[in-house]
């Protein structure tokens, strides 16, 4: 999966009106997404962000990493800033096939919506 296409974003994806109604997705996250079937995985960050607003932020990292070769899980973590000085919630992912060993996407509330976007979109 080249993520490298990826510079700022031409569009908004909302991603789940009924479930997550202020999630945007841009359009590296969408394809993301689209081509690893990682919709769960945007669920994951989405049913995460209040801890985000309880905090009083507006800004937060989501990382997934797999765990290994043999070990077919993941954890997922969403935290302030790596190195995370504060880690708003982690979830432990019995398994994935998620094709890469580790991602890292930025999460971003701009007072109505919170969007989901990769590091190069930002």
């Amino acid at each position: 999966m080249d993520l490298s296409q990826f510079y700022g974003t031409e569009s908004w994806h909302r991603y789940s009106p009924v479930l997550f109604h202020n999630v945007l997705l841009t359009d590296g996250a969408k394809y993301v997404a689209e081509e690893a079937g990682a919709y769960w995985l945007m669920d994951v960050i989405s049913s995460h962000l209040r801890a985000v607003s309880k905090a009083g932020d507006t800004f937060g990292v989501a990382l997934l990493t797999k765990e290994g070769v043999n070990r077919p899980g993941a954890v997922f973590s969403l935290q302030d800033d790596v190195p995370a000085t504060t880690v708003y919630a982690t979830q432990e992912i019995e398994y994935t096939d998620f094709p890469l060993d580790e991602i890292k996407f930025y999460v971003s509330y701009d007072g109505e919506n919170w969007v989901i976007l990769l590091p190069s979109e930002y």
